[in-house]
């Protein structure tokens, strides 16, 4: 039934902002094409402390970095020259391609007096056809994401396919994302379909086969098994999946099907070839350093 339970563990974003991390883990690299998945807050934010958790601009390359907030909001600034807001329900989804640096900022006034801040942050790996194609943004408002309802069940459709919805975020592979809200003793499945399927506790717990799971644990399924998801309580799940694309490779912010192309973007962001946000160029964050490892290592601590 259940391939792995992840238990999401602490990591710091070096900035004073602590998330709980699930992927990857050493056990289990990817899920589908996500290759990275965090969840942060909630937190209330002391408002002499907001601007101490900015995420000063910073780079990627070969994936797609996919927010979705629950609550408070955040300020997005990228290469391209993109400034975008993302406001719970929204969906940031920035393709990454041959190479784009970004921050994300806490700007809003009701955080700057205190308010509450939680997220998800998912990246998705890109296909190598497409692992070094032209870097792209998109916001989605919430009115383009479907929502699907039943007794006792909300469903949002983040991006993909899933029971029967579709919307038109942009993917580059088979994938499904959905944001799901249980009451207790609701009943829920997954899509099917799909290779890979993981279910993302949030809030709550929920029984599966028998055993309690609670916040901060990813179940991962096995494949063709088509589990039921029972809510022990009000429970909020991220479900997610989708079919593989094979090795990636993971050091910091870079995501490559070639450990080479890892040692480039490494150079590229010290040498100053991948371009700041031109509306937030007056500080980045320096490439760590490796002591020499592999690409393929244990990589320093990602930002989103």
């Amino acid at each position: 039934m259940l391939d792995i339970v992840i238990d999401a563990r602490q990591a710091s974003l070096g900035n004073g902002f602590t998330v709980r991390r699930i992927l990857p883990y050493r056990l289990r690299r990817m899920l589908g094409p996500f290759i990275f998945m965090d969840h942060g807050g909630p937190v209330n934010i002391v408002p002499s402390e907001v601007a101490n958790m900015d995420v000063l601009p910073h780079p990627h390359i070969g994936l797609s970095t996919v927010s979705y907030l629950f609550d408070g909001q955040v300020t997005h600034r990228d290469s391209l020259g993109v400034q975008q807001v993302i406001r719970p329900g929204e969906v940031n989804w920035m393709t990454a391609g041959s190479g784009i640096a970004h921050s994300e900022r806490f700007e809003d006034p009701a955080m700057l007096a205190g308010g509450t801040l939680e997220m998800i942050q998912t990246w998705v790996a890109l296909p190598e056809a497409v692992e070094d194609s032209a870097p792209t943004f998109d916001n989605y408002q919430p009115h383009e994401l479907p929502i699907y309802t039943d007794k006792g069940v909300w469903m949002r459709l983040i991006a993909g396919n899933a029971f029967g919805l579709q919307n038109d975020v942009k993917t580059h592979s088979p994938l499904f994302y959905t944001h799901v809200v249980l009451q207790p003793g609701a009943r829920f499945g997954l899509p099917t379909g799909y290779p890979e399927r993981g279910a993302y506790v949030a809030k709550g717990s929920v029984e599966v086969n028998g055993h309690r799971y609670g916040a901060g644990q990813l179940l991962v399924f096995t494949p063709g098994i088509d589990p039921i998801l029972i809510a022990h309580e009000s429970c909020t799940l991220m479900l997610l999946g989708g079919e593989p694309l094979g090795e990636r490779f993971i050091w910091w912010n870079f995501v490559s099907s070639r450990r080479e192309r890892i040692e480039q973007a490494k150079a590229d962001w010290q040498a100053g070839r991948i371009a700041l946000p031109p509306n937030d160029n007056d500080e980045f964050i320096p490439l760590p350093q490796d002591n020499s490892k592999p690409a393929g290592s244990p990589p320093p601590p990602a930002l989103s």
